[in-house]
Order: C-alpha cells, then sequence, then structure tokens
C-alpha cells in the first residue's frame, strides 16, 4: 500500500466483506490537511451508520478556523421527522438567502404555481392620437425592453401615431424605499435596488471597466443610456502594472447619485463588469417607453409618474402584459436568489392578503400553513438584511410541510439541484450527490447556509439545514466546509 488512501481504499472495502461500517475520520483529517476537493472526499468516504453520525459532523466543524464561529445544524428523515442531528437546532441565526424558503413557501401556499402577475395599459382617445396612455405596475419584476418593444408593436398595429400624456402609474405598492435594516455599501448594488410597481430590466445597469494605458484613468461604459443618466460618476481609478492585485472599489455616496470608482485595474485585466441598482426606477421605465416610441415614430408629448392611482373614467383597456407563472418567478428566486423578484412577490402577496407589510403577509400565510411566527423574525422578504433570525429547526419544518403540501412538487422544483443548475451549479459535481439534493444556498460575509432535501441512495430521504453565522473564513472556504457535511449526509447507510 503506497499511501494513505490506498488504506482506506482496502479497509472500506474490507468494512463491506465483514458487515462493519466504519466513519472515515482519517479522510476527514486528510482532507483538512492536503485540502482534498469535494470529489476526492466523496470517493474516499465510506458509508455512514447514523449512530456515527455526530462524530463525522463535529470532525469537521470543530477545525481550528471555526472555533469562533457559531454553528447551526438540523438533520431529520423526510417521511417521519426522526431527528438524526440537531446542533443549536432550536437557536436563532442569521439566516441570509435562506430566508426566501419561508418567503416563496408562503407565496406558494396562498397564490399557486399558477399564478401570474398582470399589468395592464389604458387608452384614451382614438387612432391615431391617443390624450392618455397609462401603463399600471403591478409589481412584475420580469418586464423588460423586449415587452416596451411589444407595446410599441400593438400601438402601431392600432394606427396610434401620437400620445397626448404618457403615464408611467407607479402607485400599486407604496412608494419605493431601501430597506433600512440593509448595509450601505450595498443599496447601489444590483442585489439590493429598491422595488417599485413598475419595474424594467430587473431595475438594474451594467457598468463595465476597461484598462487603459498604464497610469491613465480606466474607461467605463453603461449597457444602458438611459439609466446612465441617473448616475454621477466619480473616476479615481487608474490602470495600474500587469498583474497586479485586483484592488478596484465602486461605492455609493450616501443619499446621493454619486459613484466612485477607486483603485487600480491591471493594464492586463479583462473588462470588469459591476451590475448597479437603478436610481430612479419609475422614471427608467418612462424614458425607456419614451425612447421605443420615438424610434417608432410615435410622438408623446408629455410623459409623468404618478404615485397616487390616476384613473380616467373614459379609459379602456388596450392591452396586457402577462407574466410568467409563479412557477417561474419562484424558481428564479430559490435557484438564482433572486432578492428583487422575493421582494416584489412579497409585496404582490400583501396586496392580496390586504396586510400592511410583506413580512405581516408571510407571517400570515406561514402560521396557516403551520409555523408560528415566534420561530422566526423576518425585517426583509429576501435575507439581506442582518435583523434576519430564523432557526434551523424551522428551516427544516418549512421544508417538510411543504413536502406535504399539494404544492410539494412546485416548490422543490424551484430549489436549485446540485452540479446542474443556479447557486448549486458548480457545487457536488462529480459526486454522489450531483443530481440527489434540492436547495437553497445563503450567503452574506461570515453567514453560509445550504438548507434542502437529499435522497442518499442506502437511507430515507432528509431534509437538512446547515447555517455557519461568525465566520472569519472567506466564502469560498464556508462553501467547501459545508459541502463537506452535506457529502456524509449521502453516505448515510442502514446499519
Amino acid at each position: 500500500m503506497s499511501s494513505i488512501f490506498d488504506w482506506l481504499r482496502f479497509f472500506g472495502l474490507l468494512s463491506l466483506l465483514i458487515g462493519t461500517p466504519i466513519v472515515n475520520r482519517e479522510v476527514l483529517a486528510e482532507g483538512k490537511k492536503q485540502k482534498l476537493t469535494i470529489q476526492q472526499l466523496d470517493q474516499n468516504t465510506s458509508r455512514i451508520c447514523p449512530q456515527d453520525l455526530p462524530a463525522a459532523i463535529e470532525e469537521i466543524i470543530n477545525r481550528p478556523e471555526f472555533k469562533r464561529s457559531r454553528w447551526g445544524i438540523e438533520i431529520q428523515t423526510l417521511e417521519r421527522g426522526d431527528s438524526l442531528y440537531s446542533l443549536n437546532g432550536d437557536k436563532f441565526f442569521t439566516p441570509a438567502s435562506s430566508a426566501k424558503l419561508l418567503t416563496t413557501a408562503a407565496v406558494l401556499s396562498e397564490l399557486g404555481a399558477d399564478y401570474r402577475i398582470t399589468t395592464p395599459i389604458y387608452g384614451v382617445g382614438n387612432p391615431p392620437h391617443l390624450t392618455s396612455l397609462r401603463i399600471k405596475g403591478q409589481g412584475d419584476p420580469t418586464i423588460s425592453t423586449k415587452d416596451l418593444k411589444d407595446i410599441v408593436h400593438q400601438l402601431q398595429d392600432q394606427g396610434i401615431r401620437r400620445i397626448e400624456k404618457l403615464i408611467i402609474d407607479d402607485s400599486y405598492f407604496e412608494p419605493p424605499t431601501i430597506n433600512p435594516t440593509w448595509e450601505w455599501l450595498d443599496v447601489h448594488s444590483y442585489f439590493a435596488t429598491a422595488v417599485n410597481s413598475t419595474i424594467l430590466n430587473q431595475n438594474t445597469v451594467t457598468l463595465t471597466l476597461l484598462p487603459q494605458q498604464l497610469g491613465q484613468p480606466v474607461k467605463f461604459h453603461w449597457s444602458d443610456a438611459i439609466a446612465a443618466r441617473q448616475w454621477q460618476v466619480v473616476n479615481r481609478g487608474i490602470t495600474g502594472a500587469s498583474d497586479i492585485p485586483y484592488n478596484v472599489e465602486i461605492d455609493g455616496v450616501l443619499g446621493q447619485p454619486i459613484l466612485q470608482i477607486r483603485g487600480e485595474l491591471a493594464v492586463n485585466e479583462p473588462p470588469d463588469i459591476w451590475d448597479l441598482a437603478i436610481v430612479d426606477p419609475a422614471h427608467y421605465f418612462l424614458e425607456s417607453l419614451r425612447w421605443q416610441l420615438a424610434k417608432a415614430d410615435i410622438a408623446v408629448t408629455r410623459g409623468i409618474v404618478v404615485h397616487q392611482p390616476d384613473k380616467n373614467k373614459l379609459e379602456t383597456e388596450l392591452m396586457t402584459i402577462i407574466a410568467s407563472s409563479m412557477q417561474h418567478i419562484l424558481a428564479e428566486i430559490n435557484q438564482e436568489s433572486n432578492n428583487l423578484y422575493t421582494e416584489a412577490i412579497a409585496k404582490v402577496l400583501a396586496i392580496k392578503l390586504n396586510t400592511k407589510s410583506s413580512t405581516e403577509a408571510i407571517n400570515q400565510s406561514l402560521n396557516k400553513l403551520g409555523i408560528n411566527s415566534e420561530e422566526y423574525v423576518l425585517v426583509d422578504a429576501s435575507g439581506l438584511s442582518r435583523q434576519n433570525l430564523i432557526t434551523p429547526q424551522t428551516l427544516v419544518k418549512t421544508l417538510r410541510l411543504m413536502s406535504r403540501s399539494s404544492q410539494a412538487k412546485s416548490y422543490r422544483d424551484s430549489l436549485a439541484i446540485a452540479g446542474v443548475n443556479g447557486t448549486l451549479k458548480t457545487r457536488f459535481k462529480n459526486t454522489s450527490v450531483e443530481r440527489n439534493l434540492w436547495g437553497k444556498t445563503g450567503t452574506l460575509t461570515g453567514v453560509g447556509t445550504l438548507s434542502g432535501y437529499i435522497y442518499p441512495s442506502k437511507y430515507s430521504a432528509l431534509t437538512f439545514s446547515i447555517l455557519l453565522n461568525n465566520s472569519e473564513v472567506s466564502n469560498r472556504e464556508i462553501r467547501q466546509v459545508i459541502d463537506e457535511i452535506t457529502i456524509i449526509l449521502n453516505h448515510l447507510d442502514k446499519c
């Protein structure tokens, strides 16, 4: 035998022959020392008996680099809810985007997978002139420039050549505001944009930085000239020498539409892409539609945004934008962890349930499902706030209750599949977990989470939640250690 892995394979084979399962603590220790890949750990891990599961997990979470961190883990059988392992399972943790599991469970339970958000468009007047055209936003987060072009084409087909007043009705939700519990450094980024009634292109715009000659300011360009006009850019970025460490930063200025570019971009660096929030989404919708109308030679005398209902009794409905099904929207939320989609549908839920806030609507729906509001604290719908608190047991309970509901398949199908799609697309590739885990990830600085369903080949299906808080290691290292625990779960055996 030439290596520790030869010995481990020998003992693994011996355990199968004599029927004695082993927990490969040596593999786990060796994995830490040599930084084995998840694929290598999976290949060298033997079957795990339920009674050995705690020791196998604690071999991982008790490593020195996590001595100041806080773990919350809950593992139960999916069918009966038998607890196989619980560490701080009833304690509160910052869940990051695992909070989306609660939001999507609430929305799916109330609205169903086939529900579609509509955006009606009303007109006053007769072709070729309209006195007014009103787009009544109702929180559809999927509207894109393509939809604006479709509106224009339909107006052309109806013979419309002139619009006296173009109205963007942004009154369905309360006036858009940034959640006050979100971190200021986040709110200029695409994942923390404001949510309003008339959303276009996910209220985001792309800024690309390009190096120039050594010592020259970096060059930048926007993906959308209309959105670009809402930002003032202070460019202090400099083109640096080849292969210098990346250190570019883009920050917002508190309360002002100003972006500051700082740092050095290596002269041989590829384009540096930043997705940023649009400052005033409703006016961006207005100006974008005006531009499309102008290109089609449909004249607009004036355009306005209204935040109070502006219905005219003479209006007739000319057309309607119909969103993708709620199933599609939930998949974008749980697979891609889209914060804007989450906050938007939570607001839609609040309208449907006639509650004062999104979180109140979520609470009301989850209570009917069997989850008491004392089991969690939500201050937003997406999990971006660090003031959200959820126990691992509550996340597992949500997953189990949804697995028994009439929406069980739709809920599970909304989750990312290991090694296949979403935030799990590149995780667990070429392992036994690939295509065998449906889950939701969560990431903030110092926070990493994974919750979902896993189906060991030799054991009952499991539902689990792994939450790590207060960590000082990188997000990549957090993902690695959570994946190691997940590999162990997939090797459970009835012994």
